[in-house]
C-alpha cells in the first residue's frame, strides 16, 4: 500500500480529472483540477496530484515563473544541477524565469501541490529512471 493515500481523495481541494492533456510529459499518471477561471487573471493556478512514481520531464519556464504549495503526500524538486530536494505538506518552491526542473511524487507516496504558474513552458526529457530510483534509495 501507498502512503498518504488519502491525497487520492482531494486533501484540500478536488483532485480532478486525469491530466489527458500533458500525459505526454509525465511518467505515470497525474491528476489536474484548474482552480482559477478568470480570463483577467493571467497566471494558471491548479490543484496537482501525482500518483507514486509519477514525475512530470524537465521543462522550463519563459517570461514567468512557477511557485508550488505543497498540500500533501511526499514528493521530489530538482532544478538542473543541483541536489533534489524532499518535499512534504507546507513546503513552497519558487522557481525563476528560464529554470531547468521537474517534479513529482517519491516511488511509494501519493503526492499533491498547488502550481502557480505563469509564462510559456517549454517541456524537455523525461526524468531518466537511473536518476528518480537514486533519490528515492538516498
Amino acid at each position: 500500500m501507498a502512503k498518504h493515500e488519502e491525497v487520492k481523495n482531494g486533501v484540500i481541494f478536488p483532485i480532478g480529472e486525469k491530466n489527458d492533456a500533458f500525459a505526454q510529459y509525465f511518467v505515470g499518471q497525474s491528476y489536474l483540477q484548474g482552480l482559477v477561471s478568470d480570463p483577467d487573471v493571467n497566471v494558471g493556478v491548479g490543484n496537482v496530484t501525482f500518483e507514486p512514481g509519477c514525475r512530470n520531464n524537465w521543462h522550463i519556464h519563459h517570461d514567468g515563473f512557477q511557485i508550488l504549495l505543497v498540500t500533501g503526500g511526499e514528493g521530489w524538486y530538482q532544478e538542473d544541477g543541483q541536489e533534489a530536494q524532499f518535499l512534504q505538506a507546507g513546503d513552497v518552491i519558487v522557481t525563476h524565469d528560464g529554470i531547468k526542473h521537474w517534479h513529482g511524487a517519491t516511488k511509494d507516496s501519493w503526492f499533491e501541490h498547488i502550481a502557480i504558474t505563469a509564462g510559456t513552458p517549454e517541456w524537455l526529457e523525461p526524468v531518466s529512471d537511473d536518476i528518480y530510483s537514486q533519490l528515492d534509495a538516498q
